[in-house]
């Protein structure tokens, strides 16, 4: 593999021995899944399991077959946010992944774990190595839409979701931070390179709307998600409010319940 390779070998010139290797793991022979859309940031504490699980609860009160695959290996935050706690079992067909409450598909490296805090201190390549297994071996059950909840960032595990996985597009999540703004660039650079759609971008805790007065405030500086859309020419923007009720319905396990429209225009592209 050439030291210039940006591990886009679709429009690569460059002749070497990765070329024509195909990344691609089969998906399990008793699944079908028809969509694939991973929901990503550039770094951590953004609210990307939110928007993985808004996105999943909204899609399924649209009347479609919906799952959610945790990627996330070291800070798996899906179980919590859906209250599923029980334990993955497999059967001669793969292992079954868990349902929410209203019937939304799970699978997380917490449902494999004796115990639920016990830390995954794995490297890289086993981390990347059990996406996949959650691609291969698990039974996803006629489904229409899957929702990825990548790790943050653009390292080992995310390249091989990418390249491993039939992404049809990205919803990249951000805060309104100027730092973490960068840090979205990185990520947005990251699926350009590997020709992978973005769909929409969605600003978390973008603004606090005052109860009495309906006015919205800025706690965490000015929007920047409008300004990185135009300038990457993503077509979607979403600004989640920071509000109360919303992260209280994720520490108590029911995301799916809380419903809202800010994602609205987000999910008619998904």
């Amino acid at each position: 593999m050439s030291e210039e390779c940006n591990h886009n070998c679709e429009n690569c010139k460059i002749d070497c021995e990765s070329k024509n290797v195909d990344f691609r793991a089969k998906l399990n022979e008793h699944s079908s899944v028809k969509k694939v859309i991973a929901v990503m940031s550039g770094k951590g504490g953004v609210g990307k399991s939110l928007v993985t699980s808004m996105l999943a609860a909204d899609t399924m009160r649209e009347g479609f077959r919906t799952a959610v695959l945790d990627a996330d290996i070291t800070g798996p935050s899906i179980p919590k946010a859906f209250g599923v706690h029980e334990k993955a079992y497999a059967t001669e067909y793969g292992i079954m992944p868990l349902k929410s409450r209203t019937g939304i598909e799970l699978m997380s490296i917490n449902f494999l774990l004796e115990e639920e805090t016990a830390p995954v201190v794995w490297r890289g390549p086993i981390i990347a190595g059990t996406v996949k297994q959650f691609w291969t071996d698990v039974v996803w059950e006629d489904i229409d839409y899957m929702f990825i909840d990548m790790p943050p960032g653009t390292g080992d595990v995310p390249l091989t979701v990418m390249q491993s996985l039939p992404i049809d597009g990205i919803v990249v999540v951000t805060t309104p931070q100027d730092l973490v703004s960068l840090i979205v660039e990185k990520a947005v650079n990251m699926a350009n390179m590997l020709n992978v759609p973005i769909i929409g971008i969605v600003e978390n805790m973008s603004y606090y709307k005052c109860p009495n007065c309906g006015e919205k405030h800025e706690v965490f500086g000015r929007s920047h998600a409008e300004e990185l859309a135009r300038k990457f020419g993503i077509p979607n923007v979403a600004r989640l409010p920071i509000d109360q009720k919303l992260a209280e319905a994720c520490d108590a396990g029911r995301i799916e319940f809380y419903e809202g429209d800010w994602l609205k225009d987000i999910l008619k592209d998904v």
